[in-house]
């Protein structure tokens, strides 16, 4: 029923104004009394060999929401209810911003992918950090995603990125700094390790003082459109600073190869694929963080996974936990319990289950002692 809504109502509607009616209708939805309450007893992970111990945390299972969909933490328990095993909420800047100017996300349906140049359009850390606050306990483990306030120059970059941390550890089960969106001019080259070394110690230094009772992990997202040997150093130096883990991969600015019509390509211009497209080097980048890593660090795979198979393989490389968003904007909101459904009937017939694939060995004070949400 939703392939047919997507294709005949959703894809007549421009992107991100189908994007704001959907979520605004879920939100909607799980506002009636009882029904968020239901859809989290029917859709969640509900079995054990689903379950993933990581980041001093206890998840139901191991594929998440990417960031980008709940940019301003409107609705994170909603989004959770319908079977995610977590949620990354942002991008979120210290300081409000509009972002690009529209249109600036567009779908290549003969893809499954999509193009977008949002420019981290957000109410800012406080207004994000007010609607956390208000969660009363919320079950879903929610990470927050953390960038760079456009008009503030690369130098100033550090202090950005830890005023954010300061206002939002309180509230984040984990933190992820994002240095890897195409869609802020200068962004990617924070994520060369001498400019990248600052921020991380920063944002640190951050959410330690923020968060005195409670150790907020901290993760670093980086491209796929690194150079191998870039992957390597901020793998190490992800390594050296006692970083918890990486997000692998964001979007890329690459174009190929891709099934859509160039005329679709050329009129949706620049900006950030996701999607199928993605995935080929996002395993790569994901295998050449595993081998480094030596499962020292959490590795959240992202980038082109839209089946059970795809979930596995990641996790078979070397993944801890996944990440997905086009294709549940192509899928729809039961895309993530059949995916987890799927997953533990693949892990079934293989005798496996998440925790033994998703181990990390802590060289430092990576995990706490695991907790469940809720």
């Amino acid at each position: 029923m939703y392939q047919a809504f997507f294709r005949h109502v959703l894809t007549r509607i421009p992107a991100e104004t189908a994007h704001h009616l959907a979520f605004g209708g879920l939100r909607a939805l799980m506002a009636v009394p009882g029904v968020l309450a239901l859809c989290r007893r029917t859709l969640a992970p509900a079995t054990p060999s689903l379950v993933v111990r990581a980041l001093g945390l206890e998840f139901p299972g191991p594929l998440g929401l990417a960031a980008g969909f709940d940019k301003n933490a409107l609705a994170p328990d909603a989004l959770g209810a319908l079977g995610f095993g977590f949620v990354e909420i942002g991008t979120v800047t210290a300081h409000a911003q509009t972002g690009n100017p529209k249109p600036r996300l567009f779908r290549l349906p003969k893809d499954r992918a999509l193009i977008n140049r949002l420019g981290f359009n957000n109410r800012g850390a406080a207004a994000a950090a007010a609607r956390l606050a208000r969660r009363h306990g919320g079950a879903t483990i929610v990470g927050v995603n953390i960038g760079k306030t456009k008009v503030v120059p690369d130098s100033e970059a550090s202090n950005d990125y830890a005023e954010s941390a300061r206002v939002l550890a309180p509230y984040a089960d984990y933190c992820v700094v994002n240095v890897s969106s195409p869609n802020t001019p200068g962004l990617r080259s924070l994520q060369q390790a001498s400019a990248l070394r600052p921020i991380l110690s920063r944002v640190r230094d951050s959410l330690d003082k923020s968060s005195p009772a409670r150790r907020v992990p901290l993760l670093v997202k980086v491209a796929p459109d690194l150079a191998n040997d870039d992957v390597d150093e901020v793998t190490e130096l992800a390594l050296e600073l006692g970083l918890d883990g990486i997000v692998a991969t964001n979007t890329t600015i690459r174009r190929a190869p891709l099934s859509s019509p160039r005329e679709a390509i050329d009129s949706a211009g620049a900006g950030g694929l996701s999607g199928p497209p993605v995935r080929e080097r996002a395993i790569e980048v994901l295998a050449r963080i595993a081998e480094k890593a030596e499962r020292r660090l959490v590795i959240i795979a992202t980038g082109g996974i839209e089946t059970a198979a795809d979930a596995l393989l990641r996790l078979d490389t070397g993944a801890t936990l996944l990440q997905a968003y086009t294709a549940f904007v192509y899928e729809g909101p039961l895309f993530a319990a059949h995916l987890h459904r799927d997953l533990a009937h693949l892990l079934r017939a293989r005798g496996d289950t998440c925790a033994d694939l998703t181990s990390v060995t802590s060289t430092g004070p990576l995990l706490a002692k695991p907790r469940r949400k809720g």
